[in-house]
């Protein structure tokens, strides 16, 4: 019994120190919408770390910010020159991968989080797609994952910010992420992570909200759901551009 209560007391201090740090956080928006206009968009998260006792000694203090779009299967495909023309050869089906994803931390990532850590909490951009397996007649089904990862890098929607999150005193967080005209609707997760050593103290989510408004509304939900109008009126508006063409260049003629 002894020893056991010896432990205990070893044991509890240590468990204190690890629940004394936690997040409080904020955003600057909390939906997005998307207009016939939208060009893009930026969003400011930023927060502070509560605490309950003085901040532990050894260790800096790190951020991670994480933002995800909506997950969906994505189909990558592999051209080699066949006869002299180039044609689609393997295709490898990506189970799960954000449409958009962003990372930012408030130093280099494999300094501020280690690989167990990440492969735990989902943090880097390889962690966050889900590829189960790939046909047997396919080689190095790895690389379709690392072209996903590529092209959409990019585009603007894989984005690693590594030392974009300024941290003040050990307390005040904040970083900002731009968000690129090509948005997929759905709820966007914002995760923060704080850490030490490389170790996750504490971890917060939210979620932003991404949503199509006005004439982008009211088309995408034509398209759906009266397919027949929505296929005449795009027919009559393409006659339409093409008559004022016409008649704006015989003007221009004379």
């Amino acid at each position: 019994m002894l020893r056991l209560l010896a432990l205990l007391v070893l044991i509890l201090p240590t468990f204190a120190v690890a629940q004394s740090e936690e997040i409080v956080l904020g955003l600057s928006r909390e939906e997005v919408a998307i207009t016939a206009t939208f060009d893009g968009s930026d969003v400011l998260i930023f927060g502070a770390i509560k605490r309950d006792a003085p901040a532990p000694e050894g260790g800096a203090l790190e951020v991670i910010i994480t933002l995800a779009g909506p997950s969906e299967q994505v189909t990558v495909r592999r051209k080699d020159r066949v006869l002299g023309i180039w044609a689609n050869t393997d295709a490898v089906e990506i189970d799960a991968a954000p449409s958009f994803y962003a990372v930012a931390s408030s130093g280099p990532l494999s300094q501020v989080l280690t690989a167990v850590e990440d492969l735990r909490h989902h943090v880097s951009i390889p962690q966050v797609i889900r590829s189960v397996g790939a046909p047997d007649t396919v080689d190095n089904a790895g690389s379709f994952t690392d072209a996903l990862i590529r092209i959409r890098a990019g585009a603007g929607q894989y984005q690693m910010l590594e030392g974009d999150v300024l941290v003040e005193e050990e307390t005040l967080f904040k970083t900002e992420i731009t968000l690129p005209a090509s948005l997929t609707e759905g709820d966007y997760v914002a995760r923060i992570f704080i850490t030490r050593n490389g170790e996750v103290v504490d971890s917060y989510e939210t979620t932003i909200a991404v949503f199509k408004a006005g004439l982008e509304r009211w088309l995408f939900e034509t398209s759906r759901n009266q397919p027949l109008f929505y296929g005449l009126m795009s027919l009559a508006i393409a006659i339409a551009a093409g008559w004022l063409a016409s008649a704006a260049f015989r003007i221009f003629q004379r």
